[in-house]
């Protein structure tokens, strides 16, 4: 049964892996200089070298970034899901609202609201310096609010499936034998759905790690989070910064192995799993 069910997802499995390969292995030559657009191949670790502050200090702010919009989403999302399984289900429909919103949109829809003249700041007065920098402040507020707006609708739908399918007839059974709703949450919800939510998190995290258009659109100049380092250095007219691009893609894709492999070492002790 495995090998049949490994052949059924071959279709689907091998054009993203090809594809998957082929970008992060390109990445990784040309930023080893093992893939020059001018002169003779040769191993080199410069790219890595010359922007090693800055990539320290963007790996660290993506880190943060996605960590924080990754939290505030998941709290979210999983209140969003137990209140609709709980029936109230509204909060949930508006939550799907937004999962066909492009995050450019959301970006710019958050900058509109949240701007020091936006639509917040004008309908409490405080347009003239009285509003706080949430757009290109210190904090990154805005962008952290965008990804976690948009993310917590899809971390929403995931633990509410989950909801409605696994968990509803164990808290049944143990509302029956007598066990309170704290109990029930503490000992039979939030034990099944950490799966569910681990996944929908660490597929959060990836994305807001790797995505670059809402932190160009609403973050500060400097310190930039890695993906808008990798895009400013590959759209520079100099061709000599290429490299360095590549070695700040391959160190932001390395970072979302490193949280993929975290989130499948917590999946692996959980019962799901076995």
């Amino acid at each position: 049964m495995s090998w049949r069910a490994t052949l059924w997802v071959l279709p689907a499995l091998v054009p993203v892996a090809t594809i998957l390969v082929a970008g992060l292995g390109s990445a990784l030559l040309q930023s080893l200089g093992l893939m020059p657009l001018v002169g003779s191949p040769a191993l080199t670790i410069d790219a890595y070298r010359v922007n090693a502050g800055d990539i320290a200090t963007s790996a660290a702010l993506s880190v943060a970034i996605a960590a924080a919009a990754t939290f505030i989403g998941v709290l979210i999302g999983v209140s969003a899901a137990l209140t609709a399984v709980a029936g109230r289900r509204w909060a949930l429909w508006a939550g799907t609202l937004t999962v066909p919103v492009p995050h450019l949109i959301g970006a710019a829809t958050m900058g509109l609201l949240l701007a020091d003249s936006g639509l917040l700041a004008r309908l409490f007065g405080l347009s003239e310096g009285g509003w706080p920098t949430l757009v290109g402040g210190h904090w990154w507020i805005a962008v952290i609010l965008e990804y976690a707006w948009k993310e917590s609708a899809f971390i929403g739908l995931v633990v509410a499936a989950v909801l409605a399918t696994r968990v509803a007839a164990y808290d049944e059974t143990a509302a029956v034998l007598g066990a309170s709703r704290r109990a029930r949450l503490r000992l039979v919800t939030f034990p099944l759905i950490r799966p569910a939510v681990v996944a929908a998190a660490t597929i959060s995290f990836t994305y807001t790690l790797g995505s670059y258009e809402v932190a160009l659109l609403l973050g500060r100049a400097y310190p930039e989070p890695l993906p808008v380092m990798a895009i400013r250095l590959f759209t520079s007219i100099d061709l000599a910064t290429r490299p360095q691009a590549a070695a700040a893609a391959v160190v932001t894709a390395l970072l979302a192995l490193l949280a993929v492999a975290g989130a499948l070492t917590v999946l692996r002790r959980s019962a799901v799993w076995r």
